[in-house]
């Protein structure tokens, strides 16, 4: 196994070539190309110290925050109902257009994904029931830093929303050049969705204020907990979803945006190349990689990032993003090979561009969403495809799934036994029981039928 610099008209996107290797799993995700700038453990210390500050201040600490890291003044984060119609009033409506295209899409597929109550009668007279019970309320968050994200403003609320969620508050960061207030695509998308509580509140102390909830004080509006906070951030949200994670439900630990394209020598340089670029222009940090057994390819693709890079608009950011440790080129043996690769990497995003691209696709275990073939670029997910864009990265595509309808829903068992069909399992009961040196339950069976 070797990481180089390859030959090629963008050295600085970096190769590792795993040719000819037999490793094992453990050994195969540690040679994984990932960030090296930021980590959970590095930025520990001063989310906990938000989360402290949040719990125990308040609406105080919220203020002091929001004027650290965003440079606003606030005396309370609601946004005023008025300011989400204005927002909307002034909405462009070839942007209008495309937010109801992308959440009628969404909608669509986020209620069918809605399951069905389950009732079984193992035995007469002993009934089991799985009852899906939306949670009561939830806080979405939008991040708000280098990229305005609207579109998670419909990946975060459509799915609560057709999970049966009543209670649904959004927060995203406030902007200084909008007078403190989230970006108003934001805001108008949220109208657009008849979300009335939204907050213009950013980064950890966010997910702080949706976790431990803020006390109501003078005549500053109570901001109530929540039980299951979603959406993407930066590592410092990811950081504070960890730590509540145990008092509130999360989707995943979303940090970065990360892309990875399996292709063979049938796949297109200059599409692979642009989908690389799409996802490098979200973040400095975020992660582009192509895994293939064709160094030919891999070439081509380099002479394409050089080019198209040169001319998308923020240049500065893609090429730090293609040239750091995250991203690269990962050469393998074969698609087989390929295939073990991908599900190494688990992908928040993976692009299928190979010969029988669905039998391919089929056989991925690990990523967040896949994409297959020339027509469905990670961008068509991240706006109209009607799948969820809040997916999980850095590996844990491995455990964890992408936000969906299910995110805000618990499965409830009900149980309800007649006297015949207590009787006829009663001994079971009594003897395992018994077999656990708990004797009072089998004791709770017989005095029913003493």
């Amino acid at each position: 196994m070797t990481a180089q610099t390859a030959p090629g008209s963008f050295d600085a996107f970096r190769t590792i070539d795993l040719r000819g290797t037999h490793l094992s799993t453990a050994e195969l995700r540690a040679a994984m190309p990932r960030s090296t700038t930021s980590s959970f453990e590095s930025v520990a210390s001063r989310v906990e110290d938000i989360i402290v500050a949040v719990r125990s201040r308040g609406f105080d600490a919220l203020s002091e925050l929001a004027q650290r890291f965003d440079g606003v003044e606030q005396f309370h984060p609601r946004v005023p109902a008025e300011a989400l119609s204005e927002a909307l009033r002034a909405l462009s409506p070839d942007v209008r257009a495309a937010l109801e295209e992308s959440i009628d899409r969404a909608r669509v597929f986020a209620l069918a994904q809605k399951p069905q109550d389950v009732v079984v009668e193992i035995r007469p007279g002993a009934a089991l029931t799985q009852r899906w019970v939306p949670v009561g309320r939830v806080g979405l968050y939008v991040p708000g830093g280098l990229a305005v994200l609207a579109s998670s403003v419909i990946m975060n609320v459509v799915p609560a929303q057709a999970a049966g969620v009543q209670s649904i508050a959004l927060a995203s960061p406030p902007q200084k050049e909008f007078g403190g207030l989230p970006h108003p695509v934001i805001l108008a998308a949220a109208e657009l969705l008849g979300v009335k509580e939204v907050y213009g509140i950013g980064g950890a102390q966010a997910i702080a204020a949706f976790a431990h909830g803020v006390s109501g004080e003078e005549d500053r509006t109570a901001i109530e907990p929540v039980d299951v906070v979603t959406g993407p951030g930066n590592i410092y949200v990811a950081t504070a979803k960890r730590l509540v994670k145990g008092m509130v439900g999360i989707d995943a630990e979303a940090g970065t945006t990360e892309i990875a394209v399996l292709a063979d020598g049938t796949a297109q340089p200059r599409l692979v190349a642009a989908d690389l670029i799409s996802q490098a222009e979200h973040d400095p940090n975020a992660a582009s990689v192509l895994i293939t057994p064709s160094v030919e390819l891999a070439a081509a693709v380099r002479a394409e990032l050089s080019i198209q890079a040169k001319s998308t608009r923020h240049r500065e950011r893609v090429e730090t993003a293609l040239g750091g440790p995250q991203s690269g080129t990962i050469l393998v043996d074969n698609i087989d090979h390929g295939i073990a690769v991908c599900d190494a990497y688990a992908a928040e995003h993976l692009e299928i561009h190979t010969d029988q691209a669905p039998a391919v696709a089929a056989r991925i275990k690990n990523a967040g969403a896949i994409f297959v073939g020339d027509y469905s670029p990670v961008s068509l997910g991240d706006y109209c495809a009607g799948s969820n864009h809040v997916l999980p990265t850095a590996g844990t595509a491995a455990f964890a799934s992408g936000l969906s309808v299910f995110t805000f829903l618990r499965a409830m068992q009900v149980i309800d036994y007649s006297a015949d069909a207590l009787r006829e399992v009663s001994e079971h009961v009594v003897q395992l029981a018994q077999a656990e040196d708990l004797p009072g339950h089998g004791d709770a069976v017989r005095v029913r039928f003493s």
